[in-house]
């Protein structure tokens, strides 16, 4: 059993390319011409990195004050703009949006296009960082905008990219795809080849993740063609190798990916170089060799390369390294480790916010533990609906921003009485195909309700007509019982007392030994007698069997239930209850309650005592189900549906319903139900 995760270098790797050639790095030049010739200078400082970081916060704050007596132009607003940026850079981020937005005002007021095109393009790099991609993916649609408007073909470009790269991220593969292809365009007439080759690679990324492994190929090939005419492309030709072995292992060609993998690994000096793009390469080589069943040696690799990625605090490989050592223990029978890895996965990947990984590993754990299967298949399918959900709703704020764009700049340009008649026309038609498809649904779900409720009337039948065959068949015990025991006292017992009286009248003569064993024989059977008259009276004793019959179902329950919970039970029912006398329908009800109720005990509690009590107070049911468990906070906790289940059927039966429960103090569930 396999499933099939390899960690994806674009997102580390590749990055050192978009940094430069898409939505990264700014290497805008900074603007001669200030009064102040030290604040250039001083810039420049703040940018070495071999200096401490507070020098460089210093150089950085001389050139701001500076900055602040030259006169407000154009070439104010850009060093400003300049400034702003490398204060994010030195992690200050609050100073970064203070001087950003002033930026964005000055440039306003002067009519600086190219001002406002890259204060956003700085604001996008900065919700990058952050993640909060709707915002980056607003600034860079503006930047784009403002490129556009001046002509400014290359930053343009580089603008298409960080959409493409924020669309991609969402799987919005098709939108993506087409901003991508935009840029494409762009570095094809100005002959950016660097930025080409890191295009292609997004486009092949993009292909793979739709399963369009020919195409993802194709793509990688054209990034490659692009590559070689660039001088320095060694480190680039590794990325490439790596993501087109990716992509044949995700075709399931891993004798061709192994291929592509050594040839990385040829390099003797990659684990000096990059030890991180090392610990990569030999974590996917060894997970490749895992696919095809060669388990020799892959254990120390994956440690290896789990304990590259644990020195350099790579959470996001430390996931993968350990999901790749998971299926490498389920695959050699050690189901014990193959769950641990798996746990500490999807603890971590939890941490990180790495969907991808935490779907894989609850995936894995529901494979691999049995016991709590369904609890990670059910985790599994809730998360992904959820995160199926969030995208949507990114795609949709993309698509909302993209088209007010697109009005801003082209509506009076593109309007026409044709296309408004088309997009009437379209709105009609998709309000005709909503209402019909919004009647069908609801058509489905009332079809839906109905066998859902006829389907619960079915099992309750069922259930009534089981406790009825239950009290047939004690009838038929106590039946049986009065019989044997009329047998007993009338037949065997008038017997005994005929041949005890008979053999006392016999005339025995013999030794004063052999007539003193006479009277203790004699002896014996009335004691016989005695005892065969007690079982006699005792079998005769009436008994009611329905109540016996409920009573002893909620006993058999929590006998189960204990057994399955290792935990001790105290059952006490009011002597008063008359259960022949309660309505079937409750009865299946308050069954399937506490089955409910008792099952959670056993999931969750990790009680050692369960206590359970039935009363009857003016005509009402008072069920009382306590335990000494862990319990949980009712506010903060969620009610799941078992609880709600639960409240549903006692309101139907019009009863009232109440839990109570707090952490280490265990759980109380109380309710009341009406029977008369």
């Amino acid at each position: 059993m396999t499933i099939k995760i390899l960690y994806r270098t674009i997102t580390i790797t590749l990055c050192a390319i978009t940094l430069s050639c898409g939505e990264g790095n700014k290497k805008i030049e900074q603007p001669s011409g200030l009064k102040n010739d030290s604040i250039a200078s001083w810039i420049s400082f703040s940018k070495n990195t071999t200096l401490p970081l507070q020098k460089r916060r210093g150089y950085l704050d001389k050139a701001h004050t500076a900055l602040k007596a030259e006169k407000l132009d154009t070439l104010y607003t850009r060093t400003l703009n300049n400034v702003a940026y490398q204060y994010l850079k030195l992690k200050d981020t609050s100073f970064f949006k203070e001087l950003n937005n002033e930026v964005l005002q000055s440039a306003l007021k002067l009519k600086d296009t190219f001002s406002m095109a890259d204060a956003h393009w700085s604001f996008g790099n900065f919700y990058k960082e952050q993640q909060v991609y709707d915002l980056a993916y607003s600034h860079y649609d503006q930047a784009y905008k403002y490129f556009e408007n001046i002509d400014h073909q290359y930053y343009a470009a580089k603008m298409l990219y960080g959409m493409s790269f924020i669309k991609g991220r969402y799987r919005d593969y098709s939108g993506s795809e087409i901003l991508i292809t935009k840029a494409i365009s762009k570095y094809k007439l100005l002959k950016e080849n660097e930025a080409l080759y890191a295009s292609y690679n997004h486009l092949a990324l993009l292909q793979n993740d739709i399963r369009e492994y020919d195409r993802a190929l194709f793509y990688h090939d054209k990034a490659l063609e692009y590559l070689n005419k660039l001088e320095n492309k060694n480190d680039f030709y590794k990325t490439s190798l790596n993501n087109i072995g990716q992509v044949y292992v995700e075709k399931g060609e891993y004798a061709r990916a192994l291929i592509h993998f050594a040839e990385i690994m040829e390099d003797d000096s990659l684990k000096i170089k990059d030890i991180a793009h090392y610990g990569r390469v030999l974590d996917n080589i060894a997970y490749c060799k895992l696919l095809i069943g060669d388990t020799i040696n892959l254990k120390q690799d994956f440690y290896t390369a789990l304990k590259i990625r644990d020195s350099s605090n790579n959470k996001a490989g430390i996931v993968t390294s350990k999901i790749h050592l998971s299926e490498y223990y389920a695959i050699i029978k050690d189901s014990l480790k193959a769950i641990q890895y798996a746990e500490e996965a999807n603890v971590l990947s939890k941490e990180i916010r790495n969907s991808g990984d935490y779907l894989t590993s609850l995936h894995l754990l529901s494979k691999l533990d049995a016991e709590n299967a369904t609890d990670y298949l059910n985790k599994y399918i809730s998360f992904s609906d959820s995160l199926q959900t969030a995208d949507r709703k990114v795609q949709n704020k993309f698509t909302r921003i993209a088209y007010e764009t697109d009005e801003y700049i082209e509506e009076t340009k593109r309007l026409s009485q044709q296309q408004t008649l088309l997009l009437i026309g379209a709105l009609v038609l998709i309000l005709m195909i909503s209402l019909i498809y919004y009647i069908i649904v609801q058509k489905s779900r009332t079809k839906r309700l109905v066998l859902e409720t006829e389907q619960h009337k079915a099992n309750e039948q069922i259930y009534i007509l089981t406790l009825k065959q239950q009290i047939k068949l004690e009838e038929e015990k106590t039946r049986e019982r009065n019989r044997i025991s009329q047998e007993l006292h009338d037949g065997i017992l008038g017997k005994l007392f005929g041949v005890r009286v008979d053999l006392g009248f016999l005339d025995i003569k013999g030794d004063d030994g052999t007539l003193k064993q006479h009277e203790v024989f004699l002896d014996e059977l009335q004691l016989i007698e005695k005892e065969i008259r007690e079982v006699s009276h005792r079998l005769n004793i009436n008994f009611n069997s329905s109540e016996i019959d409920f009573s002893s179902i909620l006993k058999q329950l929590l006998e189960n239930k204990s057994r399955l919970g290792n935990f001790t039970y105290q059952l006490d029912i009011d002597e008063n209850i008359g259960w022949s006398e309660i309505d079937e329908i409750i009865k299946v009800n308050l069954y399937r309650i506490l089955q409910e109720s008792l099952q959670n005990i056993v999931k969750y509690a990790r009680a050692e005592k369960v206590s359970l009590s039935f009363s009857i107070e003016k005509n009402n049911l008072i069920v009382i189900l306590n335990d000494d468990g862990t319990g949980f906070q009712i506010k903060k906790q969620k009610q799941g549906i078992g609880i709600k289940n639960m409240k549903s059927r006692i309101e139907k039966l019009k009863g009232v319903f109440g839990i109570q429960s707090e952490i280490d103090q265990g759980t109380t569930i109380h309710f009341t139900i009406p029977i008369q």
